[in-house]
């Protein structure tokens, strides 16, 4: 399982009705920790499916949600329960630390 696309017109049946913990990927094809980060968030989808759910944003296709969700740095992160963001997580990180940054999701 890899993290799948949502956009702004899918975002809340996907991400702020879903009723597990839904993290979102804030990215642009242009950034390079974004392309960095992305393999990593797949495999973790993939690892821990019956937990957390991963999905992608494209800044540049979206930017009114990256607007209200206030993205000034990307790749970001949002761990969104319940409609609401929970956790952030900003930049790239390697597997471990991304691992025990969403340790309460996953766990």
């Amino acid at each position: 399982m890899t993290a799948r696309a949502v956009t702004e017109a899918t975002f809340e049946q996907e991400v702020l009705q879903n009723d597990r913990a839904v993290l979102v990927d804030f990215w642009a094809e242009w950034c390079g920790p974004c392309r960095a980060v992305s393999p990593i968030l797949d495999q973790i989808a993939t690892e821990h499916s019956e937990k957390l759910d991963i999905v992608k944003l494209n800044v540049d296709e979206n930017p009114g949600l990256a607007m209200k969700y206030q993205i000034t740095a990307i790749p970001a992160m949002k761990v969104f329960k319940g409609g609401e963001v929970v956790h952030t997580v900003i930049g790239a990180k390697p597997k471990p630390a991304l691992e025990a940054d969403l340790a309460q999701f996953i766990g």
